[in-house]
């Protein structure tokens, strides 16, 4: 019975921590970016029937044994793979599940000693060991998307002055990676090099779509998709999505000046309460242990999370917005 305190309060926190999560992750635009772009396919279906397969980024031979174990533990290992190779590192499995679990048994050591009870140090070792790998992970995503967003209209603008000049569009693609720096030219290169050893186009770039999963490059696959098929000025087609992007980048960016003051406000209010008390329990451990033990503490806290998570959804949604 002396640990049925102890349980309550951690698998409240579980409870609260997904809401908070939940709560900041606003509305979901991919979906719903996924949702405009199936429209598309849908009345343009055959402009835009490409091969389903996709070429694996890890070789065999890389495939250590590292990667192999923590293939089978790890849960949906192909879905982890595809965001390594998202971030266009070198990243692999095996490395990820490794510093993932070196970060949990580390941070579990640390707070077992600092006198936390031994299953509330495995939790809190574990919370960090899972988010933060995967924190990183989509920080390099995005930075490297947003990288690859600023720079795509130019290569957009690169792709329309050759084909003004008479050059074929699988030609003017290997241009654009070999002239445009960053991912955007990484992407290019791929899809040329996809091209050379004998792919189609349509299927080369759908594959490179479908990993960056930006709305901004699948639009630019559906135009060159539908105007393959219908025929017309692909050069004004293209300059006139490179116009459409910028503006959806200028767009995004008034949003984020405009919000930027609230999502701070949020951050900084729902993240203040848990750096106190990380603080006061390296001052007094013994103290902020009364958390813990007296049930009457632990109802408290409980209470002030599930009213943090309430103020950070409805803070969420104040700021939240969708292009």
């Amino acid at each position: 019975m002396e640990m049925l305190p102890l349980l309550l309060v951690m698998i409240g926190a579980v409870v609260v921590l997904g809401m908070v999560a939940f709560a900041f992750a606003g509305p979901s635009a991919s979906r719903a970016q996924s949702r405009r772009i199936a429209s598309l396919r849908e009345r343009h279906g055959d402009a835009l029937v490409v091969a389903e397969a996709q070429m694996r980024r890890i070789a065999t031979n890389r495939n250590t044994k590292m990667d192999v174990a923590f293939t089978r533990i790890l849960p949906n290992p192909v879905q982890l793979a595809k965001r390594l190779a998202m971030t266009g590192k070198t990243w692999t499995v095996g490395q990820y599940g490794l510093a993932t679990a070196g970060i949990t048994l580390v941070v579990a050591l640390l707070m077992a000693l600092r006198g936390l009870p031994i299953l509330l140090a495995l939790f809190v070792g574990l919370f960090i060991g899972v988010g933060l790998p995967h924190f990183v992970v989509s920080k390099t995503i995005a930075r490297r998307i947003g990288k690859f967003t600023a720079k795509f209209p130019d290569a957009i603008d690169l792709l329309v002055r050759g084909l003004r000049s008479g050059l074929p569009i699988s030609e003017t693609i290997g241009v654009v990676g070999q002239e445009v720096d960053g991912p955007v030219g990484e992407e290019f290169r791929a899809v040329s090099d996809k091209m050379k050893i004998g792919r189609t186009m349509d299927a080369a770039l759908q594959e490179t779509a479908d990993r960056l999963g930006t709305p901004e490059f699948q639009f630019f696959v559906i135009t060159i998709a539908i105007q393959r098929e219908t025929g017309g000025n692909l050069a004004e087609t293209l300059a006139n999505l490179s116009n459409v992007l910028r503006l959806r980048g200028q767009m995004k960016l008034k949003i984020k000046a405009m919000s930027s003051e609230s999502k701070a406000s949020a951050y900084i209010i729902g993240a203040l309460p848990f750096i106190v008390f990380g603080m006061i329990w390296v001052i007094n451990g013994t103290y902020m242990q009364n958390f813990f033990i007296d049930e009457r503490l632990m109802a408290i806290g409980m209470g002030g999370m599930v009213w943090m998570a309430i103020g950070a959804f409805i803070m969420s949604k104040m700021i939240s917005f969708e292009i």
